[in-house]
C-alpha cells in the first residue's frame, strides 16, 4: 500500500473504454477521504486513433495548509501507478518511460489491433510475449489478466473492471469500501459497475491470465447434402493424408456451402483430390491446398459483400458489441463506394464485357457511382437493396468476376500439380502463396498484383518463393 503523501497514476486507454469515468472516480474516492486530487487527459494520435492518457494526481493536504503544486501530465520515472486497457497500451507506457521500476503496472492483456497492425498483408501484429516480458521485468510490480473477457463476464465496462483490479493491487491508501462508494456516488449504472469491479477485483489477486485460446473444431455437417460431402472428402482423400488435412477440409466444405452450394463445395474436393493424388508424408501440400484453395474459392465479390451485411447474425453482434437494450432500435449506417470495375463484375461476363468496352457508357455510370453513399442498411430501403445484390447469389457461376478467378485458380492448381512431380516443398510454397490475396476492389487488384509478382519468379527454390512471399507480405498494407 502506497504511504506516500503524493501518488501520480497514469490511465492509457482507447476511445469509449471509460477511461475519463475512471480518473473521476479515483478522484471523487480520494476528495471523500480528505486528499487532493487532480485530474488532466491528453488525447493521443501517434499510435492509434483515439489513444488517450489519463493523469490523475493525489496528495496529502500540507501541515501549513498550503496547496501542492501538482503537474499536468505524467512524467518518466515520477508514476506510481499505471493502469492500461489493453496490452499494446501497457507496452506504450513501458516505451514512454511512464512504467518502471517504482510503478504498478496494471494491465489488461487481451488485445485490440491497431490499424497499422491491421493493414500489413501478412501477421502484422506485435510482439504480445515481448510485452509481457518486459513488464514483469521493468516495474516493481505487474498484474496483468484479460480484462475483456472479465468485462463481458461480468456485464458491466472495462473501466469497471480496472478500477476493481486498481483496489485489488492495494497500489491506494483507501479501503475497499471507499472504491465501491465512488461507484456509488456516480449514481450511474451501479449494479453493474460493482459486478465489474468484483471482477477486476479478484483478477488482480490472481497469477498472471493471458486471454483463452480459442478453440475452433472442424464443423460437424448439420444437412444430409453435407454429410454426403464429408463422406466423399474421407473416401477421395489419401487416408494417410486425413489426420494431418480433413479439419481443414470440413472447414472449407462448411464456407463454400456456405458461399455457393453444394456443386460448389463438391468442385473444392474434386480440385483437392487432384493435388492430394500427387502428395506425399508429411501432406503438407495437401493441408496447405485445403486452406487455401477454399479461401480463394470463397472471393469476395459483391454478392458476397452484400450477404454479410444483411445476415440476423451480424446485427445480433452488433447489438452485442454496442450493449444495445431488449427493446432499443439500433440504426446502422455504413458507407458504400463500388466501383465501376465491381459493378460489371457482378453483371453477366456478355453484358459486362460490353459495359467496360463502352467509354461512353462507362463514363456514364462511374459518375452514378462517385462519392459513395451513406447506406442506414437498416433501414427497410437499403436491406431490400441488398438483399437483391445478395440474390445474384444464384447467377453467380454467369458472372464475369466467377470466370476471372476460376481460370486464375486453375492456373494456380496446374502449376502446383507440376511442381509437386518433381518438388513437393516448392509445391507447397506456392499453395501458401495465396495467403497474398486478399479483400476486394482496389485492396484485391493490390494483393492480386503481389501474387502474380512473386508468381513470375523464373524457376524459383522453395526457400525464394517463401522470401519472396514473406517479402510482398512485410511491404505492403491489405
Amino acid at each position: 500500500m502506497n504511504e506516500s503523501k503524493r501518488i501520480a497514476i497514469a490511465i492509457l486507454a482507447l476511445g469509449g473504454q471509460g477511461g475519463g469515468v475512471l480518473a473521476e472516480w479515483i478522484q471523487h474516492m480520494a476528495r471523500a477521504a480528505g486528499w487532493i486530487a487532480q485530474g488532466t487527459s491528453v488525447p493521443g494520435v501517434a499510435q492509434r486513433t483515439g489513444s488517450t492518457v489519463y493523469y490523475v494526481e493525489l496528495a496529502r493536504p500540507g501541515a501549513d495548509g498550503r496547496a501542492p503544486v501538482m503537474a499536468q501530465m505524467p512524467m518518466p520515472g515520477d508514476v506510481d501507478v499505471v493502469i492500461a486497457s489493453e496490452l499494446m497500451e501497457a507496452g506504450r507506457a513501458l516505451l514512454r518511460g511512464f512504467a518502471d521500476k517504482r510503478t504498478t503496472l496494471i494491465g489488461s492483456t487481451h488485445r485490440i489491433y491497431a490499424i497499422s497492425e491491421k493493414q500489413v498483408a501478412g501477421d502484422g501484429r506485435g510482439n504480445s510475449a515481448k510485452i509481457l516480458a518486459a513488464a514483469s521485468e521493468r516495474t516493481a510490480r505487474f498484474i496483468g489478466f484479460d480484462m475483456a473477457a472479465a468485462t463481458i463476464a461480468s456485464g458491466s465496462v472495462i473501466s469497471a473492471v480496472m478500477f476493481g483490479a486498481l483496489a485489488g493491487s492495494g497500489a491506494l491508501p483507501f479501503p475497499r469500501a471507499a472504491f465501491e462508494a465512488a461507484i456509488r456516488a456516480s449514481g450511474k449504472a451501479v449494479p453493474s459497475n460493482l459486478a465489474g469491479f468484483e471482477a477486476g477485483f479478484a483478477g488482480a489477486g490472481g497469477p498472471l491470465a493471458l486471454p483463452a485460446e480459442a478453440d475452433s473444431p472442424p464443423p460437424q455437417p448439420t444437412t444430409e447434402a453435407g454429410r454426403a460431402l464429408a463422406e466423399r472428402a474421407a473416401q477421395s482423400l489419401p487416408a494417410a493424408a486425413l489426420p494431418f488435412a480433413l479439419p481443414f477440409v470440413l472447414h472449407g466444405l462448411a464456407r463454400l456451402m456456405d458461399y455457393q452450394d453444394a456443386a460448389y463445395a463438391a468442385l473444392y474436393l474434386e480440385r483437392l483430390a487432384a493435388i492430394a493424388a500427387l502428395d506425399a508424408a508429411p501432406f503438407e501440400l495437401t493441408r496447405e491446398t485445403a486452406r487455401h484453395l477454399a479461401l480463394w474459392m470463397a472471393y469476395e465479390d459483391t454478392i458476397r459483400v452484400a450477404d454479410l451485411k444483411i445476415r440476423a447474425s451480424r446485427l445480433e453482434r452488433v447489438r452485442a458489441e454496442v450493449r444495445a437494450q431488449s427493446g432499443q432500435i439500433l440504426t446502422l449506417t455504413e458507407f458504400f463506394h463500388p466501383r465501376l470495375r465491381e459493378v460489371a463484375e457482378t453483371l453477366p461476363a456478355g453484358l459486362a464485357r460490353r459495359l467496360l468496352a463502352s467509354p461512353a457508357l462507362s463514363r456514364w455510370l462511374e459518375r452514378q457511382l462517385a462519392g459513395g453513399r451513406l447506406a442506414q442498411t437498416t433501414s427497410l430501403r437499403w436491406f431490400l437493396a441488398l438483399r437483391l445484390v445478395a440474390a445474384g447469389r444464384r447467377w453467380r457461376r454467369r458472372t464475369l468476376r466467377y470466370g476471372e478467378e476460376q481460370a486464375r485458380i486453375e492456373v494456380w492448381l496446374a502449376r502446383m500439380a507440376s511442381q509437386a512431380r518433381h518438388d513437393l516443398a516448392l509445391a507447397t510454397e506456392t499453395a501458401r502463396c495465396q495467403r497474398l490475396i486478399k479483400g476486394y476492389g482496389d485492396t484485391f487488384e493490390r494483393t492480386l498484383a503481389q501474387f502474380e509478382a512473386v508468381m513470375a519468379m523464373p524457376a524459383p527454390t522453395a526457400a525464394a518463393l517463401a522470401e519472396a512471399r514473406s517479402a510482398q507480405l512485410a511491404s505492403c498494407p491489405a
